[in-house]
């Protein structure tokens, strides 16, 4: 069984809709996702949203917070994750935000990928990480697509357990 079908069956399982805000995975996520059988019904949409123009008007990003930290950083993927939410009928929310490469940005190595992961229920619960891929840009874009998914189902477990904060 692949990551994409594992996270559908959770998704149907905890009776959770998606909503995704992609920056460097472009939509890659929700197109695994869409690739399994029945996904549809779990999936309400997908934002690919590269620059921070796109960031802050569709998701609501601060500039603010682009200045003081960078766009690849996690408190961005983090306002990306909430922004997703904000108008939306989901209840989850993945956010991607990095640089595939080849060559580092900002002082920032080639392969850096910052995610965020937001629940909502009685509480919004946001959960950060940061990762560093290494391969070329195709493969950074799969094994980070690959990554959001599949740490999907552990923070949804600390969010129901009601942790609110970085695992």
């Amino acid at each position: 069984m692949s990551i994409a079908e594992d996270t559908v069956d959770y998704l149907r399982g905890h009776s959770l809709i998606l909503t995704t805000a992609e920056s460097c995975t472009a939509g890659k996520i929700v197109t695994l996702l869409s690739e399994v059988e029945g996904s549809g019904e779990l999936i309400e949409s997908g934002y690919v949203v590269y620059s921070p123009q796109a960031k802050r008007r569709l998701l609501h990003v601060s500039p603010l917070t682009i200045e003081a930290f960078n766009l690849t950083s996690v408190e961005v993927a983090r306002e990306m994750a909430l922004g997703a939410l904000r108008d939306s009928t989901a209840n989850v929310a993945v956010a991607t935000t990095g640089i595939l490469g080849p060559d580092d940005v900002d002082g920032i190595p080639a392969g850096t990928v910052c995610f965020a992961w937001a629940f909502q229920s009685q509480v919004r619960c946001v959960f950060t990480r940061e990762h560093r891929f290494l391969g070329s840009r195709c493969q950074v874009q799969a094994e980070a697509s690959d990554y959001a998914l599949k740490w999907l189902p552990h923070f949804h477990r600390h969010a129901l357990l009601g942790e609110r904060g970085l695992v």
